[in-house]
């Protein structure tokens, strides 16, 4: 039986190659952008199974909208994807208030907002799949993304409580952790207006990799990432976390072993006793 899908941020990229592939998997998808027209393509290929919605995810109207509009097409809500995000560049000192709230409002405001919205449907069904586009970076602080790694990690804290609350009620939560893939991410980065030399050191190298990233062949493509979330979406059970990208593996495997080993060597040298 095929599945009523709500996918934000699908003019390009991952969110543009996941409604591809579940459209010709027949499922129902309500694909977002806050161009709707960069859709009209997919909606001629699969005029049955796919409508479009416009979506800026930092208008609680046009969530809201987004939401009813599958209700009312399809009855109701089985997957939601929160996938539209950018990244703000800049290390810690240099971000300004402004960039930094601009982060937060579409990277961890937007997907709380509408999975809000859609949360009172699932109530309803008794069931619900929330999956969080977060990042490698939801782990891994980088140097020189110091709002996007905060970002990622508030979403991922987000996605836990949300499992911890509504698991009761129906509602799975998986929290997808990719590595590198070749979207519009680098094209897109936005940069601080202030830009302090004493950090070039330690950013310029990562901007040089992002910059290049999607010339690089081992690179993942954004029909892995579709393929995944295709396979999630089947699961009876999805895990809370899952890495993409066998980068991503990589990453998280290194940040997990560091994090222990801290852990150990601070409970080993009785640190956790001077409170």
């Amino acid at each position: 039986m095929a599945k009523r899908w709500l996918i934000t941020g699908c003019s390009s990229g991952l969110g543009r190659a996941l409604a591809a592939r579940l459209a010709a998997e027949g499922e129902q998808v309500v694909a977002t952008a806050r161009r709707p027209e960069t859709l009209d393509g997919l909606v001629a290929r699969h005029p049955s199974n796919v409508l479009v919605a416009a979506l800026d995810v930092r208008d609680p109207a046009q969530c809201a909208a987004a939401v009813g509009r599958a209700v009312d097409a399809f009855g109701g809500v089985d997957v939601l994807v929160n996938n539209a995000a950018y990244g703000q560049f800049g290390t810690f000192e240099e971000v300004s208030d402004a960039e930094l709230a601009a982060q937060f409002d579409t990277n961890v405001f937007g997907p709380w907002r509408l999975t809000r919205a859609v949360l009172p449907v699932w109530r309803t069904q008794r069931c619900g799949h929330a999956i969080f586009v977060s990042s490698v970076a939801g782990m891994v602080p980088f140097p020189g993304l110091a709002a996007y790694t905060a970002s990622k990690f508030a979403v991922e804290g987000a996605a836990e409580s949300l499992a911890a609350e509504a698991g009761h009620l129906g509602v799975k939560v998986t929290i997808l952790q990719p590595g590198g893939f070749a979207t519009g991410y680098s094209a897109n980065l936005a940069m601080p207006e202030h830009r302090i030399a004493d950090y070039t050191p330690v950013s310029d190298g990562l901007l040089g990799a992002l910059r290049s990233m999607n010339t690089r062949a081992e690179v993942n493509s954004p029909e892995l990432f579709a393929d995944v979330v295709w396979r999630l979406g089947q699961l009876e059970s999805p895990p809370l976390r899952l890495p993409v990208g066998s980068d991503s593996e990589t990453f998280l495997e290194a940040a997990y072993d560091a994090r222990r080993s801290e852990y150990d060597q601070v409970v080993k040298a009785g640190h956790h006793t001077l409170a």
